[in-house]
């Protein structure tokens, strides 16, 4: 009995991934996508299955040229088993919205027939109305000045992540910012992929190299992706990789900051520390001196610029040098206008 739930439930599936004409799929295509599924099946499998579900079901097949390709009629009926509920339906849509960019792409493209149920769901006019309007009534804001994302070749980035995926190696074609023309890196071993604001990163190792590096995607021209398996780097942790500060360029080794805010521009602080090693002390003129243990970046100095006369930073006293010669120079340029 277990035999037959697990063949149709597989056949389920099967149905799901089809699509409708003049699009269409075939068997081997069926039988990569339904093992990624974690389906083990073969191929000849797969073709038994399409032969038997096209009795049953508008499914047609495109014989006039090999491999034969599987699609479902055009003019079929909606194929949803179950029905999306309304909180499924409302998940996937915000799964669409905000890891559009994250998922693997070979995983885009199988959730593609549910992102469209989803968007039938919640348009459907018997559907509750305040469900249908949720996606109305909430948005994601950037607590920066937001900025638009820059162009990147879509073959180039589903060449990255199926490589990452695989752990297979890449050949990539890159432009460096400001470089004329691009460079080539003949051996690029992939370790990890992250999204910083509307930026996509490849975080990875060149070659034989053991330092590990950081390329944005949107400046990859050309990549193609190797057979031969990607190394690793025993010590390699994303999280950690990011937590040291690595994503904001670092700068130097970590340091203790020492800063004291106006009230307004550090009472945040109390509800979203800077560090887990943080100290937030009240002074007698209601400023707050904030203490904290924190990776020397870029980054750390573009936000303590950003509060302007709202900070002071008294140490360490390299930062607090480079503040006053960042400062220094706006007030030059001021002055000049």
């Amino acid at each position: 009995m277990a035999i037959n739930q697990h063949s149709l439930l597989r056949q389920w599936h099967m149905l799901r991934m089809v699509p409708r004409a003049p699009a269409k799929i075939t068997a081997r295509e069926l039988r990569d996508r339904l093992q990624r599924a974690e389906f083990d099946v073969h191929e000849r499998s797969v073709q038994r299955d399409l032969n038997e579900l096209a009795q049953v079901f508008p499914l047609c097949v495109d014989t006039r040229d090999k491999p034969f390709g599987w699609s479902w009629q055009r003019d079929a009926a909606s194929f949803d088993l179950p029905g999306l509920s309304t909180p499924e339906a409302l998940t996937l849509a915000l799964v669409e919205q905000h890891l559009r960019h994250v998922l693997p792409p070979a995983t885009l493209d199988d959730l593609q027939p549910h992102f469209q149920s989803a968007a039938r769901a919640l348009s459907a006019p018997q559907g509750p109305a305040p469900s249908r309007s949720w996606l109305d009534k909430i948005r994601t804001v950037q607590p920066m000045q937001p900025l638009l994302a820059p162009d990147m070749d879509p073959v180039c980035q589903r060449t990255v992540y199926e490589a990452l995926m695989q752990e297979r190696q890449l050949a990539l074609r890159y432009r460096k910012q400001d470089a004329a023309e691009p460079s080539t890196y003949p051996v690029v071993h992939p370790l990890a992929i992250v999204q910083r604001g509307p930026l996509m990163y490849l975080v990875c190792l060149f070659a034989d190299y053991a330092d590990v590096r950081t390329i944005a995607l949107h400046r990859v021209v050309a990549a193609e992706m190797l057979y031969e398996p990607a190394r690793k780097s025993p010590t390699f942790d994303i999280d950690d990789y990011i937590a040291q500060g690595q994503m904001g360029v670092v700068t130097g080794a970590p340091i203790e900051l020492d800063a004291v805010f106006s009230a307004v521009a550090g009472k945040h602080l109390y509800e979203t520390p800077l560090s887990a090693q943080q100290t937030l002390t009240a002074l007698p003129d209601g400023r707050l001196r904030l203490v904290a243990s924190v990776p020397s970046t870029k980054a750390l100095l573009w936000w303590l610029l950003g509060f302007g006369d709202g900070v002071e930073v008294r140490g360490p006293a390299e930062l607090r040098a480079q503040m006053r010669a960042t400062i220094d120079n706006m007030a030059q340029a001021y002055r000049a206008a």
